[in-house]
């Protein structure tokens, strides 16, 4: 069976490249590997000059909650397509270049919950085009940056 790995976040965009993915599977006969990324971004740690503790659960449990909202929205659980959430550490892009290491296809959000305003694709979709070893879909999520 031919294997899509999506990549959400919880944003509209993430929701929109789950949807693609979703009807992609169904066409292809494929199975759909869900994946959230998460980690403890450097700021958290502050400036190093005073040990600050992190509660790196905490971060976890933000990409889970993504996951499950993004699954929801997009009612994953209804549409008769196997489908596997999975929630890894580490930076998105590059958990979900080795998730999508022989699959058939990768697909993400053109923009997610990144930082940088204006940008027409994501730091994530770009590297993704960039570093996967199969297609990459990128997936606008119908709105343009400002």
């Amino acid at each position: 069976m031919s294997t899509i790995v999506v990549g959400v976040d919880g944003s509209k965009g993430g929701v929109e490249a789950l949807k693609f993915a979703i009807e992609e599977a169904r066409a292809r006969g494929a199975e759909v590997k869900v994946v959230a990324a998460w980690e403890v971004p450097p700021s958290a740690y502050g400036t190093g000059m005073v040990s600050i503790p992190v509660d790196a659960n905490s971060f976890k449990k933000i990409a889970q909650d993504a996951l499950d909202k993004s699954l929801e929205e997009a009612a994953a659980s209804t549409i008769g397509v196997s489908v596997t959430p999975l929630l890894h550490q580490g930076h998105p892009a590059n958990v979900l270049v080795a998730e999508a290491h022989g699959a058939d296809l990768l697909v993400v959000g053109s923009r997610g919950l990144g930082g940088f305003k204006g940008l027409l694709l994501g730091s994530v979709s770009q590297q993704c085009a960039h570093h996967a070893t199969c297609p990459v879909a990128i997936v606008p999520n119908g709105s343009r940056p400002v």
